[in-house]
């Protein structure tokens, strides 16, 4: 941890965790996602504050939302699609208002990094009617939540701060402040505020529009909001992260830089737009600001419908100013796979010599459904696998459809799924690929590894029971590297008239990090039938020749390619 008295050289989500530290809050609460992941990890390492993991996004914004109740500043943090699973909330909690701030930190992914969409959450900002802040590097990040509690407290009400990956991710130096002053009020007893039942909540929409109109005249003063007048022949309106790669391309230009796109400052629009000759607004994703300007009939010089999609850069700012469409892309340099030893590719490969149908879900898994492997035929969203596998199941003929989903995805939202499939009658079988951690993000916690935030022991679910209560008819524990008792297994639940869970059950090998002996394929015994190549293992090598051998760098020794020769051409090196 950083003396925070001393210069300090922060990603865009640590300045978040320091900002929010110095504006004293009490309480966070989060669940991993990236690009916002690192938020909570940082908090999670002050000890005078209780910072914490979430089974979902909706229950991380509701604790938050108790701490500020109870009069305490609070921070809720999520990606982009994460804050859809907490816009029930969200909504709600914009017209009761708050007690001590709360700010909703969403960080966007623009060219889908580490996400099924790449949407701009940006547009959730008027439609919850809530303000919003975007901050365009890190030491803005640092001092805007500051300012966002404040304006959270004084115009009672849960303020946005949005990130994108490369403010998230993006390290800067500068100067924190030492001072931190836990703010408390008092925690009332207020039924008309915080119970919206229509009575309640028609008066609280009425007190929220005049909210907005206080917060209207704000964005039109605030210091958030920086009008730089340079060469008046072409000036920009911008926020974000575009705004640095706008600087970069056109240093000498006007910029009016937004840190606070909603309510959005027409006033001070309008007043810098008399000021330059051509006006641009270069933004990421959507046309948000864009929109907003024709709306109020200033004429504004936007981009190509090609930009919509992906990131932004400072070759793509030129493009955009002088008329440019998107150049196609390149494609990506690698192509993502599962890791050597992945507990998941055996139960993959069984899968797909199975020949069902599989409904997927979001975590590491999800790359089962690339060739060679392709053993995975749905993904949308956290927590859909089972329901999918409960209707495609009622209404096909003759395909049996398997359900697999990750551990902390179905303590996410897995669990209401198999809930209803057990309700509703679901005959079939759902696989969770427990891995004992949340991979995908980078190895957190969560309620079935019984290790809280900061490491300490804790009670620790059991996914076996939970299972059953949910009504699932049998609850079975396999570990999936025996590849041939998993086939048995699946071949027998599938064959019943029951509703099975199969828990295969092996450790995540950036948790596990034990290896044993490197796989070595004997070239006499080879016959090239390439069942092998089928494991889509990285450390398994085809050569131009046709020949194959074994990285012994990459190999952890895990003993699957051995298990699917049918020539005992794969031995340990060395000898058994």
């Amino acid at each position: 941890m950083p003396n925070e008295q001393e210069e300090v050289f922060l990603s865009g989500n640590e300045a978040v965790a320091w900002g929010a530290w110095a504006a004293g809050i009490s309480f966070a609460s989060a669940y991993p996602g990236t690009p916002s992941t690192e938020i909570l990890e940082t908090l999670g390492t002050f000890k005078d504050l209780e910072a914490q993991w979430a089974v979902n996004e909706k229950v991380a914004y509701e604790a938050a939302f108790g701490a500020s109740l109870a009069g305490r500043r609070a921070l809720t943090a999520c990606k982009h699609v994460g804050l859809n699973v907490a816009m029930d909330p969200l909504m709600t909690t914009a017209y009761s208002g708050v007690n001590g701030g709360l700010v909703v930190v969403v960080a966007d992914d623009p060219g889908m990094h580490s996400s099924q969409n790449e949407q701009d959450t940006r547009r959730v900002a008027p439609y919850a009617k809530v303000p919003l802040l975007e901050p365009s590097s890190p030491s803005e990040a640092y001092s805007f939540i500051q300012q966002a509690f404040d304006i959270s407290e004084e115009f009672d009400v849960p303020v946005m701060l949005r990130l994108t990956t490369r403010i998230s991710h993006t390290k800067e130096s500068f100067r924190t402040s030492s001072n931190r002053e836990p703010a408390r009020r008092e925690l009332r007893k207020d039924p008309r505020k915080y119970v919206m039942i229509p009575a309640h909540a028609r008066p609280r929409h009425t007190d929220l529009e005049k909210r907005l109109s206080a917060l209207r005249a704000l964005s039109e003063r605030t210091s958030l909001n920086r009008m730089e007048l340079n060469d008046r022949k072409i000036g920009f309106i911008t926020s974000g992260v575009s705004a640095l790669y706008a600087k970069e391309v056109y240093p000498d230009a006007s910029f009016l830089t937004l840190g606070m796109t909603f309510p959005f400052p027409v006033d001070l629009a309008r007043a810098f737009a008399r000021e330059v000759e051509t006006l641009y607004v270069i933004e990421e994703l959507e046309p948000f600001l864009e929109e907003k300007l024709r709306q109020e009939s200033i004429s504004v010089t936007g981009k190509k419908p090609s930009w919509v999609c992906g990131e932004l850069s400072p070759a793509a700012v030129r493009d955009i100013v002088e008329g440019r469409d998107r150049p196609p892309s390149a494609g990506r340099a690698r192509r993502p796979l599962l890791c050597p030893g992945c507990p998941h590719r055996p139960a993959f490969y069984s899968l797909k010599k199975s020949g069902v149908y599989v409904t997927g879900d979001i975590g590491c898994y999800t790359l089962g459904a690339l060739e060679p492997l392709a053993a995975l035929h749905t993904q949308t969203c956290m927590g859909a696998s089972i329901p999918f596998f409960e209707g495609a199941g009622k209404m096909q003929d003759g395909q049996k459809v398997v359900a697999v989903i990750g551990d902390s995805t179905f303590i996410h939202t897995g669990v209401s799924g198999l809930i209803s499939a057990a309700y509703n009658g679901a005959k079939g079988v759902v696989i969770i690929m427990d891995n004992s951690i949340t991979a995908m993000t980078g190895g957190q916690q969560n309620p079935a590894t019984g290790v809280t935030l900061q490491g300490k022991e804790t009670k620790r679910l059991s996914l076996e029971k939970l299972c059953a209560a949910a009504g699932a008819d049998q609850v079975d524990v396999i570990d999936p590297f025996d590849i041939d008792g998993f086939r048995r297994l699946l071949e027998l639940r599938l064959g019943q008239d029951s509703l099975s869970v199969i828990i295969t059950r092996s450790p995540c090998k950036m948790i596990d990090r034990s290896r044993g002996p490197a796989a070595a394929i004997d070239p006499e015994k080879c016959r090239k039938c390439r069942q092998c190549l089928l494991l889509d293992c990285p450390a398994i090598i085809e050569g131009d020749d046709g020949g194959i051998s074994v990285n012994s760098s990459l190999c952890v020794g895990c003993g699957l390619c051995r298990k699917v020769c049918k020539f005992g051409a794969i031995s340990p090196a060395g000898g058994e």
